[in-house]
């Protein structure tokens, strides 16, 4: 079967369509593959796929079919040449530092990454001579004095969690490679339906699919998408040894929500906006953090690297945690919980969740304060979701 060059087709179609190899059978929808292992024709035939001289399934700890159609699909809608999938998002960031770091090597990340981010940096490669230097995100100047003659890659989440700030991806991949550097960017809160780091100059995109790439909640998993050569050099051994594998049936469910991924975050994006506006004219908010927002730092470098601003919206209160805590047990519609790329709206304070594991100088070098609330805006009427919120009224004496 000739192999089709998806290049040539728009995101949207590449979602439905990349990655999808039939089988004898002609099926018309991608079959889960449940199996952990396959049938050589011969002892010869074994030997030749074991030693990499003969292409196809060996064992499904790092070669599945449904697997692998998910891996094609997301890397030909990243524009990048190869996909790797993980077991989960901080699997596939674990893998790219197990795959590129030694001892003596040093990293420059932003402060303001997911907490086990900072925390797989600073308690765990620490132990093996990994050294950690983190810097404001959107301070280029900060990034260049970090790098020094050891300095492997750079690391950033781009907008940041939870505080949606952005980096100029352009910028810190012309620094990364004039010091001989990677820079690889976490790209959980836009996908690429909203932004495409590779084409901006990074080297590695990393993705945890539990979010926006399911979109429902559902499953758990994560992704690397980079050149061939990285991926076959440092990444795959890894995979393959360490055994962080993607299951068939989490992959079957990813390919799903790829499918719609292009129209959700479209949606995302319009409910986001609408509910950040509202948010900035409410009296009992001090700051709206949305990158949609005139008022954001970086609004107009969002408009030149990004499609969309995104689901994600961050405000501070007027009080502390306590009043963050009284609006979020107030909301009956949202949930309250940590995960964030549902369809269903979502609500936390990521002071004592998801950054609960910082220390309270880390959280306050990060701009996490306790007035901080995060909410991942859904797919429900955008009237709803305000109204829920409006139960606040209830809590501070009608001062929202």
């Amino acid at each position: 079967m000739k192999k089709t060059d998806w290049n040539q087709y728009s995101l949207e179609t590449q979602a439905v369509r990349a990655g999808h190899n039939r089988t004898q059978e002609d099926e018309h929808s991608i079959p889960i593959f449940a199996t952990s292992s396959y049938v050589f024709g011969s002892a010869e035939e074994a030997a030749l796929r074991f030693s990499g001289e003969s292409p196809g399934n060996i064992y499904s700890r790092f070669t599945n079919p449904t697997v692998n159609a998910f891996q094609e699909r997301l890397a030909a809608m990243e524009e990048g040449e190869r996909c790797l999938a993980f077991s989960s998002g901080m699997a596939a960031i674990m893998a790219v530092c197990m795959g590129l770091l030694k001892a003596g090597d040093h990293v420059v990340s932003s402060r303001t990454v997911f907490g086990n981010t900072v925390l797989l940096f600073q308690n765990y490669f620490a132990k093996f001579g990994v050294t950690t230097d983190f810097v404001d995100l959107t301070n280029p100047a900060a990034w260049e004095a970090a790098i020094k003659p050891n300095t492997r890659f750079l690391f950033l989440e781009t907008p940041s969690n939870p505080l949606i700030e952005i980096a100029d991806i352009q910028k810190l991949a012309e620094i990364a490679h004039n010091h001989g550097c990677l820079l690889v960017v976490d790209n959980v809160f836009c996908t690429p339906a909203l932004q495409k780091p590779l084409l901006l100059g990074a080297d590695i995109i990393v993705h945890s699919t539990t979010k926006y790439i399911d979109g429902q909640g559902r499953c758990v998993g994560g992704a690397v998408i980079a050149s061939d050569e990285l991926i076959e050099k440092y990444i795959y051994p890894y995979l393959r040894t360490g055994g962080a594998s993607m299951s068939p049936f989490n992959a079957w469910v990813f390919l799903s929500g790829l499918e719609t991924l292009a129209i959700r975050m479209k949606a995302h994006c319009e409910n986001a906006l609408e509910l950040a506006q509202w948010l900035e004219s409410q009296p009992s908010v001090a700051k709206v953090h949305y990158p949609g927002l005139a008022s954001h730092a970086q609004h107009e470098l969002a408009k030149r690297q990004q499609s969309g601003f995104g689901g994600v919206v961050s405000f501070e209160l007027q009080g502390g945690k306590q009043q963050a805590w009284d609006l979020i047990d107030a909301t009956k519609l949202l949930s309250i919980t940590a995960n964030l790329g549902d369809v269903k709206t979502t609500i936390t304070h990521p002071a004592t969740t998801t950054h609960s594991r910082l220390s309270e100088q880390e959280r306050s070098l990060a701009g996490i304060r306790d007035s901080l609330v995060r909410i991942s805006v859904g797919l429900e009427n955008i009237d709803d979701i305000k109204n829920d919120i409006n139960i606040l009224r209830a809590v501070t004496g009608g001062n929202l």
